[in-house]
C-alpha cells in the first residue's frame, strides 16, 4: 500500500496497556496501518522497549511515542490522551490496561484487592473513554475499543472481580455507544479468550490447565495477539463505520462451552473445602 492507501493514515491512535500483550499487538497494527501511535502504561522501561518494536513495523512518516500513566489516575490518563491527540486527529483508541488480583474463593477475597481490580478494569476504562471521547467528539468522530474477556459472559470460577469487572466494561461500552453515536463516535468491545501473552505463559506453556482450555475451545487452539489486533483494526478502520455498541468474542468459540477449571492450580492453595466456600470460623 502507498501511504495514502493506509486505512489510518494521518490520524492518531492511543492504546492504554500498550507496552505488552494485546495492547502492544494493537499498537503494532495501528502503526503499520499509518496511525501516529501513543502507548501508555506504568513501566517506562517496558514502554521504551515497545516503542522500539513498534517503530520497526510503522509505516513511513509515522510517529510513535509513549506516556507513563496509571489509567486509574484521571490526571495521568488525561495527560496521556492529550499527548496522543497532539500528533493528529484522534480516531482510534484501545483501552487494554487491565488485570486481576483476586484469584481464589469468593468467601476469601481480599476486599481491597477486589476494589483495586474493579478500579483498574472499569474505572480505568471509563477514564480513557471519558477523555478520548472528548477529543473524538470535537474532531467529528472516531472509534473506541475496550478489551473485555470471555470471562464477562461465561463464569470463571474463582476469578473474583475479574469477570465481574469485565462485564461492567461491556455495559459501559453499550451505554457510551448509545450516547455518543450522535457525534459519530463508535464504541465497541472485544472479548478475547485465552491469548498467548506473558501474563498467561504458565497456562500456554502446557499442562492440565491448557488441556482444559482447549477442551472448551471448538477451534482447538489458544489465540495470538494478532487475532485480537486484526479485529481491533477493523473496528477502528473505514470498513466498520455502521457498527457500534457491539461486544464481540474472539475466543475460538470458547464462549459456546464453559469457563476453565482452575481447581488443579487452586486446590493445593485453598483445599477442596475452601474452593466450595468453607471458611473456618474466627475465634
Amino acid at each position: 500500500m502507498t501511504t495514502t492507501q493506509l486505512p489510518l493514515a494521518g490520524s492518531a491512535a492511543f492504546v492504554s496497556g500498550g507496552g505488552s500483550g494485546i495492547g502492544l499487538g494493537c499498537a503494532l497494527r495501528f502503526a503499520a496501518d499509518g496511525a501516529h501511535v501513543t502507548i501508555a502504561g506504568r513501566s517506562e522501561d517496558r514502554l521504551k522497549g515497545a516503542v522500539a518494536e513498534i517503530e520497526k513495523v510503522a509505516a513511513p512518516g509515522v510517529q510513535v511515542g509513549y506516556a507513563v500513566a496509571d489509567v486509574t489516575n484521571e490526571e495521568q490518563a488525561k495527560a496521556a490522551i492529550d499527548q496522543a491527540a497532539s500528533l493528529g486527529p484522534l480516531k482510534a483508541v484501545v483501552a487494554s490496561a487491565g488485570g486481576n488480583s483476586t484469584m481464589g474463593p469468593i468467601t476469601q477475597i481480599d476486599t481491597q484487592k477486589w476494589r483495586d481490580t474493579v478500579e483498574l478494569n472499569i474505572t480505568g476504562t471509563m477514564l480513557v473513554l471519558k477523555h478520548s471521547a472528548r477529543h473524538m467528539v470535537r474532531g467529528g468522530g472516531g472509534s473506541f475499543v475496550a478489551i473485555s474477556s470471555v470471562a464477562s459472559s461465561n463464569t470463571h470460577r474463582w476469578f473474583g472481580a475479574y469477570g465481574v469487572s469485565k462485564a461492567g466494561i461491556d455495559h459501559l461500552v453499550q451505554l457510551a455507544a448509545d450516547e455518543l453515536g450522535a457525534s459519530g463516535v463508535r464504541v465497541n468491545s472485544i472479548r478475547p479468550g485465552l491469548v498467548r501473552t506473558d501474563m498467561v505463559q504458565m497456562i500456554t506453556d502446557g499442562g492440565p490447565l491448557l488441556e482444559d482450555y482447549l477442551a472448551c475451545t471448538p477451534l482447538g487452539r489458544f489465540g495470538e495477539t494478532e487475532d485480537i489486533s486484526a479485529l481491533a483494526a477493523f473496528l477502528v478502520g473505514p470498513e466498520s463505520t455502521w457498527l457500534t455498541g457491539q461486544v464481540i468474542n474472539v475466543d475460538g468459540g470458547h464462549h459456546l462451552r464453559r469457563g476453565p477449571d482452575f481447581s488443579s492450580v487452586l486446590e493445593p492453595l485453598f483445599g477442596p473445602d475452601g474452593l466450595r466456600g468453607l471458611v473456618a470460623e474466627e475465634g
